[in-house]
């Protein structure tokens, strides 16, 4: 067996909850501190990170957020498919999953922007790893419904290819309002990459099956 896809023990030790609870006081703590001043340190930044050496900057930037919307909603889809994903595969897994997934984010995103020249963006959140947990519930749980507004029933894999074609849209007509579109897209792109190399699973095969087409 490749060491790629050497599976781990199963254990289930609720990581989902410890992540929300980190994220939250890291929020708290960078907001309503005197360490507030210091949080571009932690944010991912082109300049910081490759001229600067601040390589610790794709991991911490995974807990800062913007403001307590941001916070909300990232810790809310967090909790919903972060959880069931997290049984479903055991604690391990989810934990590789969702930091290689966050940091991978980063770390495509801001390299994205050094090339560009965008340096004055400062990419913070754990987005890229919540829309990369959303794909693997979507995989996992292929049949699963999404209530949209709590009314309008989404079929998981349906409500995926919707977001990656809207992130892909805002990212191409530059439609950004502060939000890193193109982390998103990176994030469903490692997890389409974790599932057919870690788990040598295909998505679209997964999907296929699951609606008889």
């Amino acid at each position: 067996m490749s060491l790629l896809r050497k599976p781990f023990s199963y254990t289930f030790s609720n990581v989902t909850l410890g992540l929300i609870v980190v994220n939250v006081v890291s929020f708290f703590v960078f907001t309503a501190t005197p360490l507030a001043q210091y949080q571009r340190y932690f944010s991912l930044n082109a300049i910081t990170f490759f001229h600067m050496h601040m390589f610790w900057q794709p991991l911490s930037y995974m807990f800062m957020h913007g403001g307590i919307a941001h916070l909300f909603f990232n810790m809310l889809a967090l909790f919903f498919f972060g959880m069931n994903t997290e049984k479903a595969i055991g604690s391990k897994e989810f934990v590789l999953l969702y930091f290689l997934s966050g940091i991978l984010c980063g770390i495509i995103s801001v390299a994205v922007y050094y090339f560009t020249q965008f340096y004055g963006i400062f990419l913070i959140g754990a987005s890229g790893a919540v829309y990369a947990v959303l794909l693997a519930y979507a995989v996992i749980f292929p049949r699963s419904r999404i209530f949209i507004w709590g009314i309008l029933p989404v079929p998981a894999p349906i409500l995926v290819i919707a977001y990656a074609v809207i992130e892909l849209g805002s990212e191409l007509f530059g439609m950004r309002g502060g939000v890193a579109h193109l982390t998103h897209l990176a994030g469903f792109f490692v997890a389409w990459l974790y599932f057919r190399i870690r788990m040598g699973i295909s998505p679209v095969k997964i999907w296929k099956d699951a609606y008889g087409r």
